[in-house]
């Protein structure tokens, strides 16, 4: 376990699919070797922390790669089931169980029109702004920015 490793803020930018799933994946797996996480939602990428009127999940309708051949995260996911990569809502789970700090940003929310109450109950976050995610930043911490 890399306890005494620098602690790694991930800025989940990007409303793409494979590009919020890699966030994810990165943020699990950082925390499953002992690192401190945040994970910070903004622009494009909240919507993968919403859900629909019917309650789906919001990330399934970000818009895949167009190299992957899909045309929503729903079909890229299904395809990374079959072939045993974690999929989004697994790797979601893991970022909440493993304690992995998201904060959800205020300004994004509002320039991209979404509601706060449109986002999932089940993901413990904040909504906090860029100074929440700087000073959750230590300095020797790592950012990358997704």
């Amino acid at each position: 376990m890399a306890t005494d490793a620098p602690a790694l803020s991930i800025i989940a930018l990007s409303g793409d699919y494979e590009r919020v799933h890699y966030a994810l994946a990165m943020a699990s797996a950082a925390s499953a070797i002992g690192r401190h996480v945040t994970l910070f939602f903004t622009q494009g990428a909240l919507r993968a922390l919403t859900h629909d009127a019917q309650g789906q999940p919001g990330w399934r309708s970000l818009p895949a790669d167009p190299l992957a051949q899909a045309k929503r995260g729903e079909e890229t996911d299904t395809r990374f089931k079959e072939r045993g990569v974690g999929d989004f809502e697994t790797l979601l789970s893991a970022c909440v169980e493993l304690r992995v700090r998201v904060i959800v940003c205020e300004m994004g929310l509002r320039a991209q029109g979404i509601d706060s109450a449109a986002l999932r109950r089940d993901v413990p976050h904040e909504i906090a702004g860029i100074v929440t995610l700087l000073d959750a930043t230590p300095p020797g911490a790592q950012i990358v920015t997704l």
